[in-house]
């Protein structure tokens, strides 16, 4: 972080110095005292369960210089020689605000990355493209919301040339934030599925949610698209900005074609841009990767990276963790994709598991949360599409995926479906059912921890 001094940041947030010397000088921001450090600036975030306010007195013997807050404290405490204290009306919006300030001094191109699913994928696609050429920064693992991307930005040193920022939401008015926030130069929006749509109704809503990158866009600003996702189009998404395409059809700005998929070895295929054709592999396995994957390359064209730049930046991405992860113990391969769920991911881990060498193919799938009054429906979908792949058995995990197994029972016969309303009923099963030579994939939403099931496999195989 660019250091700052206490009247810097008192001036950004607009708060009230209640003690401690303006021309103190601040080189980091934290809302953890498990970690906030000598010389920082500490943020008393209020949240739903915690009151940062309660652990100023740690924050203080961990040695911070100043601490952010809403609430008035105890004169004993104002008087802590060597702290200052800023009171706010939030400490949360206070953050949001700094972060602001901090980009303003800095000189960056800035992306902006958000889609129902994919996100974290493409920004390391783009870290890893962009960082071929020009000294790149973007989100630690899922800091992508109203709190860690201020967190992110306030960690950006000040050298940095590109920032890749990754912006989530499960609600309208939430990347319009986090857009206002950044001003993104670049917004890239990988697909629309069926993620939140319990919270916004209609994948019409969803679209419409994400378009709100571009709430800050300029007629110098360029949008990027996956046009394969059936609501993104040129003319859906259309603005005083530039649109960019990536798609298979030949109409897109950027063409793909030739997907050639490995298994857990990876993917190669080509994209055909201004009439010349380019070669790419990717070491991480999926399909659907080669999508994100050029949205990515054309990110990177468009900031005067050149396809080969782009290319070899792509052959040094690796798996991040419970995402696509692929795990060997005992002649079995464990497909970890227990970061979180929806009816697309589940296809597109199911290509992965069906595409990867191994003797039996074994799927293992929980509940998919936040997916409205049509969540029966797209459990269902989600079963005939695992038994019209060719699976040799499916174990669905939890009350919806009840409606998992139910849509696989035409095609894949009840022998080969094994139904448990508790993961905690499967894992005290789960090692007579596997064997040596067999792939496993497991999937399901976050709140289902079913990386507890990864972790029982490890230790019983």
């Amino acid at each position: 972080m660019k250091s700052l001094t206490v009247r810097q940041i008192l001036e950004a947030v607009c708060g009230e110095l209640l003690h401690g010397n303006p021309e103190d000088v601040i080189n980091g921001i934290s809302t953890d005292t498990r970690v906030v450090s000598k010389g920082e600036a500490f943020f008393a975030l209020i949240g739903e369960q915690h009151d940062a306010h309660d652990f100023i007195l740690q924050a203080i013997d961990r040695g911070c210089s100043l601490v952010v807050l809403s609430k008035m404290p105890e004169n004993q405490l104002l008087q802590t020689n060597n702290v200052s204290f800023l009171l706010v009306d939030n400490t949360t919006e206070a953050l949001q605000r700094l972060a602001k300030y901090y980009l303003s001094l800095l000189s960056i191109k800035k992306i902006g990355v958000t889609g129902s699913t994919g996100k974290t994928t493409t920004k390391e696609m783009l870290f890893r493209i962009f960082s071929e050429k020009y000294k790149t920064s973007r989100n630690p693992g899922n800091f992508n919301n109203h709190i860690g991307l201020p967190l992110t930005v306030l960690s950006i040193e000040d050298d940095t040339e590109v920032g890749i920022f990754e912006m989530g939401m499960s609600e309208f008015g939430e990347i319009d934030l986090l857009a206002e926030l950044i001003r993104p130069d670049i917004g890239i929006i990988t697909n629309i599925g069926n993620s939140h749509i319990e919270n916004l109704g209609s994948r019409e809503n969803i679209l419409k949610a994400k378009l709100e990158i571009v709430n800050y866009f300029d007629q110098d600003s360029i949008l990027i698209i996956n046009e394969e996702s059936d609501l993104l189009s040129k003319e859906a998404v259309k603005g005083r900005y530039k649109v960019i395409t990536i798609g298979n059809t030949g109409k897109s700005d950027f063409i793909l074609s030739n997907i050639i998929d490995f298994g857990e070895e990876g993917i190669e295929f080509s994209i055909e841009y201004k009439k010349e054709m380019y070669n790419f592999r990717l070491l991480i396995p999926g399909r659907h990767n080669a999508y994100n994957a050029a949205l990515a390359i054309a990110a990177g064209i468009s900031c005067g990276i050149s396809m080969e730049e782009a290319a070899a930046g792509l052959l040094k991405l690796e798996i991040t963790d419970k995402r696509l992860s692929i795990k060997g113990k005992n002649g079995m391969k464990i497909i970890d994709d227990t970061y979180n769920a929806s009816p697309d991911s589940m296809r597109a881990a199911i290509d992965v598991l069906i595409a990867t060498k191994g003797f039996r193919k074994i799927a293992i799938l929980a509940d998919m949360f936040e997916l409205g009054n049509n969540s029966v429906d797209f459990h269902r979908a989600v079963g005939q599409y695992a038994a019209d792949s060719g699976l040799d058995l499916l174990i669905a995990v939890g009350e919806l995926a009840e409606h998992i197994a139910e849509g696989a029972k035409e095609k894949l016969g009840a022998d080969k479906i094994h139904y448990y309303k508790t993961k905690e009923l499967l894992l005290k099963d789960i090692g007579s059912m596997i064997s040596s030579g067999d792939v496993i994939l497991v999937k399901g939403s976050r709140g289902m921890a079913m990386d507890q099931v990864v972790k029982k496999i490890m230790e019983t195989s």
